[in-house]
């Protein structure tokens, strides 16, 4: 087993441990869009366990350093991958800034709050990647700010076809500490859920409208 792999079964203990990711697929979840899941996710839990806080602050540096070089800037995305993004700036001596969903209403009417100036390059760090709609908007409104996005890391994906889809599309790569198949993985040998709710949480990833619907009926 390489380090990337021993992060990534890490990490999801981690996540489960601390209940920063539930898994019920007998008794969904309901998204803030309506759809029924057997997943949700919080990370910003994550925050409360110092132990936990320096093992993601780390293995994000590590990452971004490994695959990305140097940036001139961390971006976090607002607002769960904020905390997390600063954490990780301090670590690696670097400036941060984050992006907001869209810019204010009032004030300077910012988007991106920090000092950002045309030309750099910049890392996004995001929280949690789902669809991947808000985090590639993130890395759009630095595109428009006239930076260069080098790339994505993210502490967890659902790893959705949508999402795959949209970040090849936007040539954007993306590196996460874990991913749902290793996820699953820890949650059976852990005993937090059993093979027959595996099966289940499996094959929500493969359509999860039609996991949705199919609990509604």
């Amino acid at each position: 087993m390489n380090s990337r792999d021993e992060t990534a079964l890490a990490a999801a203990e981690f996540l489960l441990q601390i209940k920063a990711i539930k898994l019920s697929p007998d008794k969904p979840f309901t998204w803030a869009s309506g759809m029924r899941s057997p997943i949700y996710c919080d990370n910003r839990k994550i925050l409360s366990y110092p132990r936990i806080r320096t093992f993601v602050r780390q293995e994000m540096a590590r990452i971004i350093s490994e695959e990305f070089g140097t940036p001139d800037v961390i971006a976090g995305v607002a607002t769960g991958g904020i905390a997390i993004g600063a954490l990780v700036a301090q670590d690696l001596g670097l400036p941060f800034v984050y992006v907001r969903s869209s810019a204010k209403e009032h004030g300077l009417t910012n988007q991106i709050e920090g000092v950002l100036e045309q030309g750099q390059s910049i890392v996004v760090v995001e929280d949690l990647v789902s669809t991947g709609k808000s985090s590639l908007a993130a890395v759009e409104a630095v595109k428009d700010a006239g930076c260069t996005v080098k790339g994505m890391v993210a502490i967890f994906t659902y790893g959705l076809q949508k999402a795959l889809d949209s970040f090849g599309q936007a040539g954007c790569t993306l590196h996460t500490l874990t991913d749902y198949p290793t996820l699953l993985r820890k949650g059976v040998e852990a005993q937090y859920i059993s093979a027959e709710q595996e099966e289940s949480l499996q094959e929500w990833r493969k359509d999860p409208q039609a996991w949705s619907d199919a609990q509604a009926t």
